[in-house]
Parts: C-alpha cells; sequence; structure tokens
C-alpha cells in the first residue's frame, strides 16, 4: 500500500466528508507554525547624519540621488544587545566599488518599537539611537582608501564591503566583508585593529586590493563574506562565502574556521550544499556548539521569490556526499499571521506573512527564543511589497509554535508543482505547492545528453523553454519518433546540462495561464536532484517530510538511444537518502517494463499510470496486445499489484464524462483496485473552465476558474486515496488544510 511512507496520506478520505472506507485518517501529530508576533520598519527614504550620498548610486523607483544626507540601505547584520536594541550594520551602500564611495560604512544602534497587531503594541517604528562609524585612524591599510588623506581615515563602500558581523566578549567587532573577501577587526568605537585577514590558499575576489595582474580570481565578485558567526565562547569565526567558487560545484559553498587568538584560519572547512545554483548564504548566527543557522535566498523578490528560508546544519554532521545535512527551521514566504500585522500594505502582508524581499540577510535568535528576520533593501532598487516603491528596511520578530494536527487521509500532489501559478516543473512551481500544502511535488524525468535526469513534461522542450528563441540552438530542431510517432522540436537529450542551464522556462498554456506566463524567462530547467533536495528539506502541512512522485517519461525511447533512466533515478534516491520503503517517494511510469524492472531494483512504492486509450509503450514494441483497459480489469488489476503500490488513473477511467461533458457514474475501477491492494490516485484536476466538466464551469471563458472542488468532491466520494492537481491549494482549502 502507499500508505507505508512516513509522509504520505491515510488510506481514506475524510470520515467527516462521508468519502472513503471509513476514518482512516492519521494518528494526531505536532508540526512547527512559524507566526509572526511583531513588525518595525525604518523608511527607505530615511537619512541620517553626514555627507551627500549616492551620487553614482542607479536610479530606480522614482528615486535618484545624490541625496542630502548618509542613506541606510537596509540592514545585512545585526548583534543583539539583550535589551531590546540592536547593533545594525549595512553593507557598502550601493553595490560596488565604482558607485559607493561616498558612503560611510556604518553600525546603527536601533531599537525597535514593535507593531505586535495589539493595542498594547508599539508604533512599529525603527529609531535609530546612535551610530558608529568604521575608520582606519591608525593607519592599519597598506593599500590606499577613499579618505586616504584625512585625519579620521573613515572607511566607505568603495574600501570594503562589508556583510557580517560578530561581537566579541571584550565588545570588539569582527567584520566579514566581500571585496577581500576580509575578515576586519574593529575596536568598541569602530577603529581598525589589524591587518585585514585575507583567506587561504590565494582565494581572491575580483575587488581585492592584492589582486597581480594575470592572477585568476577564484571568489566571485561580491560574493565574499555575507555571512558569519562565531563559536559559543568566541575563539572560532566561521565566515561563509556566499556564492560558488569559480570552477567549482555550482551548487558549493564553503564555511572556514578562523581562530581569532591567532588570527589565522584553522584549515579546517565545510562543504553547504544550497538548494539551488544560483542561491546564496545570506547570514549565518550560532544557536548551539556546532550549530548554526544559515539563511538561504536567491535573487527573486515579490512573487517571484522562490527561496528565503532559514536551515540549521551542525558541523559534526554532513551527509553521504559529504555536504553538512539540513534541517529547516523556517520558509520566510509562510509565516502565519493571525493578528493581522500590517495586513493589506503590499505583497505578502496578509493572512500569511511573507519576507519576499531580495536581500534577505538576516537572522537572529533572541534571548527568549524567539527569531528576528531582517532585510537590506538594496536602496533604492527594490519593490518587493509595493511595485514601484523602493522597500523599507524591515524587521520582524517570529516565534515557532508546536500545533497539533491530524491528517486529513487525502494525498495531494503537486502535478509538475503549483503548475496553475508558475511555469511548471521549475523549482519556483515545486515551491508554491509546498507552500500550498501539497503532501507530494511530481517531477517528470527526462535524460539529457550527458546522462543527468532534469524535470521537463517531455523530453521535447520547444513549449516550455525559451530555446525557441536562442539562435545559437536552431540548428538542434529536428523530428523524432517518440513511442511510434513523430515529434518536432528540440529534445533534452541532445543538451548536455550546461547548455541546458542557459534555457529560461516558459508556461505552457499562455492563453490559459497568463498569471504564470508573467514569470516566463526567470527559472531554470532543474535537476531531479535539486527536486529531492527541495522536498526532503522541506515540510508538508501536517509536518511531516514533503515527498516526491517522480514520472520516468518515455522509457523505452531513452533505453534504445543508451540513456537509460531507471539506473540513474536509483542511484539519485540512494544518494539523497530516499530509497526506503518508509520514505515518501512513489515512482510512477505509463510503461510496465520499467515498472517491474525498478520493483527489482529499489524498495520505493511504485505507482502504474493508466490512461483511457491506448496502451503502454513497452508493450505495443513488443508485439504485445495488452492495452490500459485490460490493465484495469480485475485480473488486470491484480497482475499490477504484483510489482506495484497503487494505480495513477486518468480521471476518465474513474467517473467518466457523459456526452453533454458533465460527470457520469463512478466506475468499478477504485473498488476493484482497492480489492487488489492498490491505492487510486487520480489524474489531473484544473481550475480552468476548459478543463472541468461542463456543469461546473463559471463562464465561458476557458480560462476562468470554475468550481474544481465540486469535481475533486465526486472523485472523493468515488473512493479514491489521492489526486494530482495543477493548483493544489484549492485542493487544500477543500481538505481544510492550513494554506
Amino acid at each position: 500500500m502507499l500508505t507505508t511512507a512516513v509522509g504520505g496520506a491515510a488510506a481514506a478520505t475524510t470520515a467527516d466528508r462521508g468519502h472513503g472506507h471509513g476514518d482512516d485518517r492519521g494518528p494526531v501529530g505536532t508540526r512547527t507554525v512559524p507566526v509572526l508576533e511583531g513588525r518595525a520598519t525604518l523608511s527607505a527614504d530615511h537619512l541620517v547624519d553626514g555627507p551627500p550620498s549616492g551620487a553614482l548610486a542607479s536610479a530606480a523607483n522614482g528615486r535618484q540621488g545624490p541625496w542630502d544626507g548618509q542613506v541606510v540601505p537596509g540592514f545585512s547584520a545585526m548583534v543583539d544587545n539583550g535589551d531590546g536594541t540592536f547593533w545594525a550594520q549595512p553593507d557598502n551602500g550601493f553595490g560596488s566599488k565604482a558607485n559607493s564611495a561616498d558612503f560611510l560604512l556604518r553600525s546603527y544602534l536601533v531599537e525597535p518599537d514593535w507593531d505586535t497587531g495589539s493595542r498594547r503594541g508599539g508604533t512599529g517604528e525603527i529609531e535609530i539611537l546612535d551610530r558608529i562609524d568604521y575608520d582606519d585612524a591608525d593607519h592599519v591599510l597598506d593599500f590606499p582608501i577613499v579618505h586616504e588623506d584625512t585625519e579620521e581615515r573613515l572607511l566607505t563602500g568603495a574600501d570594503f564591503d562589508i556583510e557580517s558581523v560578530v561581537r566579541a566578549k571584550d565588545g570588539t567587532f569582527w567584520v566579514g566583508e566581500e571585496f577581500g573577501p576580509f575578515v576586519l577587526h574593529f575596536d568598541a568605537t569602530g577603529t581598525l585593529l589589524s591587518d585585514p585577514i585575507p583567506l587561504p590558499d590565494g582565494l581572491k575576489s575580483p575587488q581585492n586590493p592584492y589582486l597581480v595582474p594575470g592572477e585568476q580570481a577564484r571568489v566571485r565578485a561580491s560574493s565574499g563574506f555575507e555571512a558569519m558567526s562565531a563559536s559559543p565562547d568566541g575563539r572560532y569565526l566561521y565566515p561563509v562565502i556566499e556564492n560558488g567558487l569559480v570552477g567549482d560545484d555550482e551548487r558549493r559553498r564553503v564555511v572556514h574556521e578562523l581562530d581569532t587568538r591567532r588570527g589565522q584560519y584553522t584549515g579546517r572547512t565545510w562543504s553547504y550544499q544550497v538548494d539551488a545554483p544560483g542561491n546564496l548564504v545570506g547570514d549565518s548566527f550560532t544557536v548551539g556548539r556546532g550549530k548554526l543557522w544559515f539563511v538561504e535566498r536567491d535573487n527573486f523578490d515579490g512573487p517571484a521569490a522562490v527561496t528565503k528560508r532559514v536551515y540549521e546544519v551542525d558541523l559534526r554532521r554532513t551527509d553521504a556526499e559529504g555536504n553538512l545535512r539540513k534541517e529547516l527551521v523556517l520558509d520566510a514566504l509562510k509565516i502565519a499571521n493571525p493578528r493581522g500585522i500590517d495586513a493589506g500594505e503590499g505583497y505578502g502582508l496578509g493572512e500569511t506573512y511573507a519576507l519576499p524581499v531580495q536581500s534577505f540577510e538576516t537572522v537572529l535568535r533572541l534571548r527568549d527564543g524567539r527569531v528576528l528576520l531582517g532585510n537590506d533593501n538594496n536602496y533604492p532598487g527594490n519593490a518587493s511589497r509595493v511595485a514601484g516603491t523602493p522597500d523599507d528596511t524591515e524587521l520582524v520578530v517570529i516565534d515557532l509554535e508546536r500545533e497539533r494536527v491530524r491528517p486529513d487521509g487525502v494525498t495531494v500532489v503537486g502535478h509538475r508543482g503549483a503548475s496553475g501559478d508558475r511555469p511548471e516543473h521549475t523549482l519556483a512551481a515545486y515551491e508554491q505547492a509546498i507552500l500550498q500544502c501539497a503532501d507530494y511535488i511530481e517531477p517528470d524525468v527526462v535524460a539529457t545528453k550527458d546522462g543527468v535526469l532534469v524535470a521537463r513534461h517531455e523530453n521535447e522542450i520547444g513549449g516550455t523553454t525559451d530555446v525557441a528563441t536562442r539562435t545559437e540552438f536552431a540548428d538542434r530542431r529536428t523530428t523524432k519518433s517518440i513511442d511510434g510517432r513523430p515529434v518536432t522540436g528540440w529534445f533534452t537529450e541532445d543538451f548536455t546540462l550546461a547548455e541546458l542551464r542557459t534555457l529560461r522556462a516558459v508556461e505552457r498554456l499562455p492563453q490559459l495561464r497568463p498569471g504564470s506566463a508573467a514569470f516566463d524567462g526567470l527559472y531554470q530547467v532543474p535537476t531531479l536532484d535539486e527536486v529531492m533536495d527541495l522536498a526532503r528539506r522541506s515540510v508538508t502541512c501536517d509536518g511531516d517530510q514533503v515527498g516526491v512522485y517522480p514520472e520516468t517519461k518515455h522509457p523505452t525511447y531513452f533505453d534504445s538511444i543508451g540513456l537509460s533512466l531507471e539506473e540513474p533515478l536509483v542511484a539519485a534516491l540512494e544518494a539523497n537518502d530516499l530509497d526506503s520503503r518508509r520514505d515518501p517517494v512513489i515512482l510512477q511510469s505509463f510503461e510496465t517494463g520499467n515498472l517491474r524492472d525498478l520493483d527489482r531494483m529499489t524498495d520505493v512504492r511504485l505507482a502504474q499510470l493508466v490512461s483511457a486509450s491506448g496502451a503502454p509503450y513497452d508493450l505495443v514494441a513488443a508485439g504485445s496486445p495488452v492495452t490500459y483497459a485490460d490493465l484495469l480489469t480485475r485480473q488486470g488489476l491484480r497482475d499490477v499489484a504484483r510489482y506495484a503500490d497503487g494505480l495513477g488513473a486518468v480521471k476518465d477511467v474513474l467517473v467518466p464524462r457523459l456526452a453533454d461533458g458533465t460527470l457520469g457514474e463512478p466506475t468499478s475501477v477504485v473498488r476493484d483496485a482497492h480489492r487488489a491492494g492498490l491505492e487510486v490516485h487520480a489524474w489531473t484536476f484544473r481550475a480552468e473552465n476548459s478543463f472541468l466538466p461542463t456543469d461546473l464551469r463559471s463562464s465561458a471563458d476557458p480560462a476562468a476558474h470554475g468550481d474544481m472542488a465540486a469535481e475533486i468532491e465526486v472523485f472523493l466520494d468515488a473512493g479514491i486515496d489521492g489526486l494530482f492537481t495543477d493548483q493544489p491549494g484549492l485542493a487544500a482549502e477543500l481538505l481544510g488544510r492550513d494554506v
């Protein structure tokens, strides 16, 4: 049975709806719910004392420098003083050496007056009480700085790009920066105490002042120490290289160890694997011996945001691939806001609070155990809340509450992700499905020329990527015979993964889904490994691990060209520790032979897909007369149960449509499958009128949403155990989940 997995749903639908076999819901469990408890902001346009700044800053959102004072472009790092105040440190100002020479490097003493959504709450404003100016008054530096010939020698954003900070027990500040990258040591008043500490092994960025002509910079530009934390006793610092090193694994981020007593690196390093190649490590904070919280973020903002997460790692625990094990602390795109704090004031401010800013760069665990999050607003560039309006500097306090939950007994599968809301088979679509309370996400699996498994609905990618606009790949357009029929276009097996990475996903049904098409051109084609990583590092609304439901596409065809899918798929399961029968994994296929092979190769659960017509292509190729209709007979289902655990059935074989397009009476397939020991998951529920029964459509507009919930109810009454849907949030609402 498919229900044996941790994270899977129970075998029947909810009894209180009268569906299925009775009350077979799972036992009461618990989940962690991040809850917004306070929010405070500093106006994006706030200026503090100092010379004009931003003369060379890029204009954006109706703002153009120079500004008559120093701007406060958000906070990249903070220190908790334990009395309601914080030292809050901006970065280098406007993003580069070239445009930030008039921005002074500082740390501000701030006090948020938290808006808690109650009458006793505060103003919701951040007050600046004091500041520290960073300087080189003692002439420590041996390279020229902007204020080289002044007495104070104040440091600017053209000298260093400061991004992280740790306060030592003696009150001094250790600061991580990106131009070296260096670790800098300042006294309590902001004066540089000693030479910048460079990375060992010649690791330098292109902005490093000691880079010699012809020397390769292996640290990418502006990708140094965005994150840095300390051991509990303060002796060791753990600066993290924000991005991947040149020539290294594109998902690897390196954590170093620096001995503050000796002012030297110890030589110990750790590998942290980000969820997607472009993701960055935005901040870190020590929460225990060897235990660190990492902010992992992408570069998207507003509705396009995908990854704004806090993960916990333990420096003493690595996985089979040598990477630090990651455990999700919270997803900053889904935080409960029961008090309605600032609801309605911008995107992500409502019943659910989200922090969809580009530069999510601050995390602290406060002394009372709550979590503080904050942003760098890249003034004046970011406008994640209100289009055309620069983002404010924003701080929030989050409580991690434990809540009792009882699974509703229905498996909801995000079909190609939440493919009704984001271009299908992208990490954005899968993340949306998780936010919408899907139990599983479903990647269709095809192979690249170099044998890497990637997520695409078909190996022909002309309709799901922008390949047709790429002149460099025009000669790759061809016609092939796929499962016995001619198909013209561009095919994954003709591209290496590196080439495929240069493409961007597009919406397959733009006329029906213009909202999804608005995200065309943003997202890469993910590998199966990345999809698995996202799933196993995510949590369902029931508090379980998110499941992954891969479908092998055209396995007979891929075998014929020497790119077998089964072996690398099983290897990927093993590498991701997802190869046990209790793991939330279901492998599916429209063919039978590769499912029989997989049954011998792995212990995870299998599902036979069936359509309303035709036959499994492997049987067609072998000359067998067996059709999908034959698989759906009582004997056929018993045969399927010898190698599979479930049936993934097109809706029409379960509840057929009548000639007028309305739903008829259920067939015996669900009952017969249950008797054979198979669960039944129906595909695919879609909300647009063009896909719905005629009597459940809301209008003649094919793109408008009709009553998908009513259609699902019919199938739940027929006894299905789970469903595939392009809009998992609508299915979850029907089931009473906390979307």
